[in-house]
């Protein structure tokens, strides 16, 4: 290979990653098929469920009880349609307990009951016409699905005179698994042509708008890979996978754009490509290292929770992001020497300017610049406005009311979703809605007779069943009088932990599952607030420099999410528009979503908050004039965001066409958010906001001033290059 003359100005960093440029894509595409081997049928090992804490008293008491009393935990039911015979009819009988008995004796099936065997109630519809069999399938999730797979062919359908459909938690979490597999590979078919599409309308280059393509696709298939490893390991979640789909294009997308960008920019200005590619790294390389940082730090936050549900986000979050930065900063730049001015090539708006003569360099964003002139006179009145507005969008989520994920997470089309829906509508009680108390210890009947008596005289409680017992265990299932996860239940649970009782008793089931879930969120959550916010203050004061900034960058990012939280609630708890998108309103938001979407979003703000403060701090060491920096920094970035915001919730709303809630809820809810923080909070109140603080945005303490002098990075040329500049920061370090 011919060696490449380099210019001086070609630093450490650019000669390491463009010295080879070929071996290093080379090197790449291998990379690449290695992680696409790895990381095949890594959805087959995920779980999807999650949602509880591992240490708490209900998961110990889950687990006991599915150890020691399996028909106490059901989770897998048939739900047997006799037609218009009666359940009681001799001949529906006969078929039915051949069932139970075939059901008994299969592999992997434990606590094998029915109605017909028991004649409980509980296990009858109200019209005569249904009744359940329930039974337990042992193992971890993925054994539970392997045996369900192998024996529910043979019950489901006709058989004599029933007619057999599947039910249970088995059966829920099995098809919400398949469903979302199914749902993510329609949202990448969905957003990657109309990616393409938007990235040739923002570069004009086919050639140009491939390039941050082929960075998210390797940084989706390596989180793939990294997954499929940490599955072997510990639990992951089956709805990683949407996060990897979304931030792999979203955050690939966005830093290719911003690195691309700047290296058209610097060919414009006449540089060479390797000179160019040097400027780059040195000016948008910094940025995007920052915004990964930053990113990387509010995702990692969710480490600090036990419910293994989140921690997959920040598994697959964290991967995908160190992913698409290393792509960004070391595949990206070896292309872009490779290519040169080539990187124009096949401009695909051309045909659109005929007769037209194109704008040049200095007329670019030149409404941006003047959205920014406008906001800047009116500053006072953009900033109320435009909080007033975000605040009244966030009004509804005061009235948020936090459950638990269930079958009604599926579309109604779902067969497991049916059966529960036939539950809850036609058998009597509160199916779902029972709570379990375990007792341990050596007992009497008597004790056992008091504690009963105990438990039946709270005011909540409707009735109470057992105990069953076997050897020093026993268990007791209380009906409560409300709904399964309404406040009276889960005041219940707490009101059946402090009775005194002369052995150990825990208490668990659906709403136990959530006091027990809010009581880690709520203990946890300051911890996670901590970090991001610790953390992202420091990397912006190691942007910038200011003491104002940092604070600025918390405040306004977290206010930029008010809408989504609203329209959380307003729409998938309170139900509007639940025709239209097609999903079950439940009344409440499942406890971890709000966490996880902060979390989430916010990171991503602060993505494109890094994108605009770095701009801005690079004008503002070149001139030293508040006002015009601003003014610049809008006008190179806004229209930068706003595409990298658009293409970002073109994937989100890919991914909310899910047909399982949840993931619906975060695919829609993260889109709002990016719209709103690059059309509203950056275009709008940043700018007002800075005009308002002045100069005084630059200001440090003296001993902090040092600090960011020695340890600070920028995007811009390095201080002394720019020449002094009274009373401010000088900073840069030589690329």
């Amino acid at each position: 290979m011919t060696e490449v003359n380099r210019p001086p100005r070609v630093g450490g960093w650019t000669r390491l990653v463009t010295a080879r440029p070929r071996l290093s894509l080379l090197a790449a595409l291998v990379l690449t098929v290695l992680a696409v081997l790895a990381g095949s049928g890594v959805a087959d090992r995920l779980g999807s469920g999650g949602w509880e804490d591992p240490d708490a008293q209900s998961t110990y008491a889950t687990k006991a009880l599915e150890r020691e009393f399996p028909g106490s935990q059901p989770n897998l039911l048939l739900l047997i349609d006799t037609g218009a015979a009666s359940v009681d009819d001799p001949a529906v009988a006969a078929e039915a307990n051949r069932l139970t008995a075939r059901l008994a004796r299969e592999k992997g099936v434990t606590g094998v009951g029915s109605y017909w065997a028991s004649k409980a109630p509980a296990l009858r519809a109200e019209d005569g016409h249904e009744a359940l069999i329930a039974a337990h399938i042992t193992g971890d999730e993925k054994a539970m699905g392997d045996t369900l797979d192998r024996i529910a062919p043979s019950y489901r359908g006709t058989r004599g005179p029933l007619t057999v459909k599947v039910g249970g938690i088995v059966a829920v979490r099995h098809e919400m698994q398949t469903i979302i597999r199914e749902d993510l590979t329609r949202a990448e078919m969905i957003a990657l042509p109309i990616t393409l599409v938007l990235l040739v309308m923002v570069f004009g280059s086919a050639v140009a708008a491939l390039l941050p393509l082929g960075i998210g696709i390797v940084a989706i298939l390596g989180t793939n890979a990294v997954l499929r490893g940490l599955s072997e390991f510990t639990d992951v979640s089956v709805f990683a996978m949407n996060l990897t789909t979304a931030l792999g294009l979203g955050l690939a997308i966005d830093y290719a754009l911003f690195v691309v960008r700047r290296f058209r920019e610097e060919l414009s200005t006449g540089a060479e490509p390797l000179t160019a590619v040097a400027t780059t790294l040195r000016t948008a390389g910094r940025t995007v290292l920052f915004s990964a940082l930053t990113v990387a730090v509010s995702l990692a936050a969710m480490l600090v929770f036990p419910q293994y549900f989140l921690r997959s986000f920040a598994y697959a979050g964290i991967a995908v992001v160190l992913l698409a930065a290393a792509a960004a900063l070391i595949l990206l730049p070896a292309a872009l020497v490779l290519l040169g001015h080539r990187v124009d090539s096949l401009d695909l708006r051309r045909l659109l300017r005929r007769g037209r003569t194109p704008r040049s360099s200095g007329e670019e964003g030149t409404a941006w610049a003047r959205t920014a002139t406008l906001v800047m006179r009116r500053a006072p009145f953009f900033a109320l406005a435009t909080t007033a507005v975000l605040v009244l969008l966030g009004l509804p989520f005061v009235g948020v009311k936090f459950g638990t994920a269930d079958d009604r997470q599926l579309p109604t089309t779902a067969e497991s979703h049916a059966v529960q829906q036939h539950i809850r509508d036609d058998f009597p009680g509160n199916p779902g809605g029972g709570l379990e108390i375990l007792a341990e210890g050596a007992a009497t009947q008597p004790q056992y007779a008091a504690y009963k008596e105990r438990i039946a005289a709270l005011p909540e409680v409707a009735g109470v069943d057992g105990p069953l017992v076997r050897g020093d265990s026993a268990y007791f299932t209380v009906l409560p009088k409300g709904e399964a996860v309404d406040d009276a239940a889960q005041r219940l649970v707490g009101d059946l932990r402090a009775l005194d009782a002369p052995f150990d008793t825990k208490v668990t089931g659906t709403a136990a599952v959530l006091v027990d879930s809010k009581h880690a969120l709520a203990e946890r959550l300051p911890w996670a607030a901590a970090i991001i916010a610790v953390v992202t203050l420091l990397l912006v004061f190691l942007l910038t420099g200011s003491v104002l900034i940092p604070v600025q960058a918390v405040l306004l990012n977290a206010l930029s999410l008010t809408a989504m939280f609203g329209a959380v609630v307003w729409v998938f708890q309170d139900g509007h528009l639940s025709g239209l998108l097609g999903f079950t309103a439940t009344g409440s938001i499942e406890t971890t979503l709000p966490v996880l979407m902060f979390c989430v979003a916010f990171g991503l703000s602060m993505d494109y908050g890094v994108f605009l403060l770095s701009r801005i701090k690079e004008e503002y060491d070149r001139t030293g004039d508040h006002r015009e920096a601003v003014r610049h920094g809008l006008q190179r970035t806004g229209g930068l965001i706003t595409a990298a915001a658009v293409i970002l919730a073109v994937v989100m709303v890919a991914i909310g066409t899910s047909r399982v809630t949840n993931t619906k809820m975060l695919g829609l809810g993260i889109a709002l958010a990016v719209l709103m923080d690059a059309m509203v909070v950056r275009s709008l109140l940043v700018p007002a906001i800075m005009r308002l603080t002045g100069r005084a945005t630059w200001w440090a303490p003296a001993p902090l001033r040092r600090f960011h002098q020695r340890f600070g990075l920028s995007e811009g040329e390095p201080a002394q290059a720019a020449g002094p500049l009274p009373d401010r920061d000088k900073v840069g370090v030589p690329g």
